[in-house]
């Protein structure tokens, strides 16, 4: 039976309609979400001590929200302002965010990047300070020329972790993720292509695409390489090459360009839609799972057209991944990929 055009997209449309109406699964994530904002206006975890401060997680589930289409969203305009004035609370002067607590860092260059998306996905007038605070301070933890380092060391044009700059010779945590998200914020900021930091790192993220296209975590710490080593070298995984193909887009690296074309075609060749790929028959398999919302949240933005399937969502609208192994069984963590995801299908 042939289909007409107008048909097709009233179907899509309804398709839309239907994942949106009230009590769909993306419209039930974001509701449980919702629900568990505190009355600081943060979300806390209460499944790992480390994020109990919500420094990090606070813009991590805000960003999510944001992302909901307003048809599905639950959201009032005062639950954002609160948790925009929570992180702004927790915003040192220069531009800093996880370091309130002095005995343990909340992740804070994920913390400061995942704030300036937020901040500027909201909408909010009167915020242009600290956005260029946090901008500030984010450059000025890259590794690069003014902190000592050189174009052949190997953490040069990253970031990591963040709290007080590494010079060399230790750089401390380096990885592509958190270089990825730095990499989004700033550009959100209004810093432009051209710009030395994003030339830099260009340089880090070369350096982290293997021959076969796909991409590594870390040049810097080869025990957090997830997928272990092959043929001499860190072998190539799904969420890394999302992450390192998202990168390229940030810096204004074209899709036809060899560099992100390579790792486009690495995706589409060992993508699963249940799982990380790069994993499949080694002792590391269990990481496949455990990068599950992860990888499903990259993928989904990376490469929108390849299929992603989440596991079953729970009564309360919330998501887990059994799987401990990146902290993924805290359900404000699974449920705000789940969120990102839901809300691009």
């Amino acid at each position: 039976m042939r289909i007409s055009r107008r048909t097709f997209l009233l179907s899509a449309a309804a398709a839309a309609c239907s994942r949106m109406e009230k009590g769909s699964p993306l419209q039930r994530a974001a509701q449980y979400l919702w629900t568990q904002q505190a009355e600081d206006g943060g979300f806390h975890s209460t499944t790992y001590g480390l994020l109990r401060s919500g420094q990090s997680l606070t813009p991590f589930v805000l960003g999510a929200l944001l992302a909901v289409p307003e048809a599905a969203s639950t959201a009032r305009p005062a639950a954002v302002d609160r948790a925009l004035e929570f992180i702004k609370k927790n915003t040192t002067a220069d531009g800093a965010l996880g370091l309130m607590d002095p005995t343990v860092a909340d992740y804070p260059n994920y913390a400061i990047a995942l704030a300036v998306t937020a901040i500027v996905k909201s909408g909010r007038t009167g915020w242009e300070r600290v956005i260029a605070a946090m901008a500030a301070h984010l450059r000025a933890q890259q590794f690069g020329e003014d902190n000592g380092w050189k174009q052949e060391d190997a953490p040069y044009g990253a970031w990591g972790m963040g709290g007080p700059i590494h010079r060399p010779p230790e750089a401390g945590h380096v990885d592509l993720s958190m270089t990825r998200y730095v990499l989004e914020a700033l550009r959100t900021a209004g810093v432009s292509a051209s710009d030395p930091a994003i030339s830099r790192a260009l340089v880090y993220l070369e350096k982290s695409q293997n021959s076969d296209g796909g991409f590594y975590f870390s040049t810097v710490n080869p025990e957090i390489n997830k997928a272990g080593e092959a043929n001499g070298h860190f072998a190539s995984y799904g969420t890394a090459t999302a992450d390192g193909l998202l990168a390229f887009r940030a810096a204004d690296v074209s899709d036809q360009d060899v560099r992100s074309a390579k790792a486009i075609q690495w995706l589409k060749g060992h993508h699963q839609p249940d799982r990380a790929p790069g994993f499949e028959g080694t002792a590391r398999e269990a990481w496949g799972s455990g990068l599950r919302f992860y990888y499903a949240y990259a993928i989904s933005r990376a490469m929108p057209d390849l299929p992603v399937t989440l596991p079953a969502q729970n009564a309360d609208g919330s998501f887990r991944n059994p799987n401990k192994m990146v902290k993924e069984d805290d359900p404000l963590i699974a449920t705000a990929f789940a969120v990102h995801v839901l809300a691009r299908v």
